[in-house]
């Protein structure tokens, strides 16, 4: 699957993100946790292991799991990443990034957690959907 570059700062501007290797689909996660960290589904990209940050000493990380933590600038409360902690994996908000160019062709593939979705939305897009149960089974930390 090929990649993409892409740069993101968070409001403040105290908080610049490059990630070099971004696979160009936008997912969706419906869990309570996204929900509530980011005030409705969180919409996201896979930005795998190869992220490189400048202000890291404005990054102040939350473990919402034993398998994955949450990050935010500390000036501005910007989310800036969901990191699967054994994989070292960034899973990124997708309207943090700058470079709308490389996102423009970036499609909405996969809804997770669609048992926890509220019945107060729906997204038209027809995409893979799978629920929590089935995710823990397809990607298990082993």
């Amino acid at each position: 699957m090929s990649t993409i570059s892409l740069n993101a700062q968070c409001l403040c501007k105290k908080v610049s993100v490059h990630a070099t290797e971004a696979k160009p689909h936008v997912d969706s996660c419906h869990c309570s946790m996204c929900r509530k960290w980011s005030g409705g589904p969180l919409l996201a990209l896979d930005c795998g292991s190869n992220v490189s940050f400048e202000g890291k000493e404005h990054i102040k990380t939350f473990d919402s799991s034993e398998w994955a933590e949450r990050g935010f600038c500390s000036g501005c409360g910007t989310h800036l990443f969901y990191r699967l902690k054994q994989a070292n994996q960034y899973i990124m908000p997708a309207g943090l990034f700058d470079s709308l160019d490389n996102l423009d062709s970036a499609e909405f593939t996969t809804q997770i957690f669609i048992d926890e979705k509220p019945r107060y939305y729906d997204f038209a897009n027809q995409t893979k959907m799978m629920t929590g149960e089935e995710v823990f089974a397809a990607y298990s930390q082993e």
